[in-house]
């Protein structure tokens, strides 16, 4: 999938979550992420951030780097 659309959608999904807690959008962007995107987009946008994720809303990029914290912790810990 093109990042550009991966992009968009993880842009979407932090502001569906920014209206109902303020101090949580990070975390439960994570967790749809997690539970809805297959892997393929999950290595994309993962690799986006890595190549600098411009364009990605702050909850948004915050719940990928966490993403990608994890998946670096569990291919080291593999």
């Amino acid at each position: 999938m093109d990042p550009d659309k991966l992009i968009l959608m993880a842009n979407q999904i932090e502001q569906f979550f920014a209206t109902q807690s303020k101090d949580r959008v990070a975390s439960e962007v994570a967790d749809h992420l997690r539970k809805f995107w297959e892997p393929r987009m999950i290595e994309r946008i993962c690799a986006h951030i890595e190549a600098g994720g411009e364009g990605l809303a702050p909850a948004a990029r915050k719940a990928v780097e966490a993403i990608a914290a994890e998946r670096k912790a569990e291919a080291t810990t593999a």
